[in-house]
C-alpha cells in the first residue's frame, strides 16, 4: 500500500494559517488534496495536523484525518521528519493494515499535478529506490554563484576545472523543490531521512515547482492559479517531466510541517 501524507501544522509566522489560506478561491491545502485524489498511485491519503480548523477543511476536500498531531510536534523548531514518523507510528499502533511506501506531499506546492505524483511513484518503483524526491532545474547555477568575504570582495563558492562563460555549456544542476518525498516505510523508519545512497531525483518543470513560503510566493500562486482556472495557463503548465539518476549529494531541506 502507498500512503500519502500531507503535513499541515496550524502555526505559521510569515502567513497565518498558511495551509488553509484562500488562494484563487480555494484553501491552499485543497490543491494538494485534489491532485492526490486524482492520482492513480496513492491508496490512502491522510493529513497530519495539530489544528482542528485545518482538519475540518481537509475532510471537506476528501482527505482522512485519523488523529490530531501533538502540539509539541507542530512547533517552529520541530524537525520536519518527526511528524512523518509520528504518523507511521500512530498507524502502526492503531491499525492492522500498514503501508509499504509513504509519499509526503507538502501543501505549499499547489502547482504539483496528479501526473507528478504518479511519475515519482513510477520512477521509484521501477528503480526499486529506497527513496525519491522531486527536483527542478536551478535558476542560478552553482558554478555562477558567489560569496562575499569579510572585506566585501566576491569569492567563488564552488570551483571547477572548466571555465563556463555561456549558460548553455553549464552541466545540468537541480534543486530540491519540496513538492514530493517518496520512501519505503521501513527505510524511513530505520534511517529517518529521505536522502540515502539510493535516492532518485524526479524532475518537475520550473513552472510547477513554486513552493509557498512568503506573501510574494502566495501572490504568484494566486496569479498562476487564476490563470489556469481561466484556461490560459494550461499550455505552459503541462511541461515535459523526466527523471535523473541517483541523487548522490543533496542538501537538506525542511519537509513540510
Amino acid at each position: 500500500m502507498i500512503l500519502g501524507i500531507i503535513p499541515a501544522r496550524g502555526g505559521s509566522k510569515s502567513i497565518p494559517l498558511k495551509n488553509i489560506v484562500s488562494v484563487a478561491g480555494k484553501p491552499l491545502i485543497a490543491y494538494t488534496i485534489e491532485a492526490a485524489t486524482l492520482a492513480n498511485s496513492i491508496d490512502r491519503l491522510i493529513v497530519s495536523t495539530d489544528s482542528v480548523e485545518i482538519a475540518n477543511v481537509a475532510r471537506t476536500y476528501g482527505a482522512e484525518v485519523p488523529f490530531l498531531r501533538p502540539s509539541e510536534l507542530a512547533q517552529d523548531d520541530t524537525p520536519g521528519m518527526d511528524p512523518i514518523l509520528h504518523a507511521l507510528q500512530w498507524l502502526a499502533a492503531h491499525e492492522t493494515d500498514q503501508p509499504d511506501y509513504v509519499l509526503v506531499l507538502q501543501p505549499t506546492s499547489p502547482l504539483r499535478t496528479a501526473e507528478d505524483i504518479d511519475g515519482i511513484v513510477r520512477l521509484a518503483l521501477e528503480h526499486r529506490a529506497e527513496t525519491a524526491v522531486s527536483v527542478c532545474p536551478v535558476h542560478h547555477h552553482p558554478f555562477w554563484t558567489k560569496g562575499i568575504d569579510p572585506v566585501g570582495k566576491l569569492v567563488n563558492l564552488f570551483t571547477s576545472s572548466e571555465t563556463y562563460t555561456r549558460r548553455q555549456d553549464l552541466p545540468p544542476a537541480y534543486a530540491l523543490n519540496g513538492a514530493l518525498y517518496f520512501a519505503q516505510c521501513q527505510v524511513l523508519i530505520e534511517k529517518a531521512t529521505f536522502y540515502t545512497e539510493q535516492t532518485y531525483g524526479y524532475v518537475m518543470p520550473t513552472e510547477r515547482s513554486l513552493d509557498i513560503d512568503t506573501p510574494w510566493d502566495l501572490y504568484l500562486a494566486e496569479l498562476i492559479l487564476k490563470d489556469i482556472a481561466l484556461g490560459a495557463g494550461n499550455r505552459e503548465r503541462v511541461g515535459s517531466v523526466r527523471s535523473v539518476g541517483s541523487v548522490r549529494s543533496v542538501g537538506s531541506v525542511v519537509v513540510g510541517r
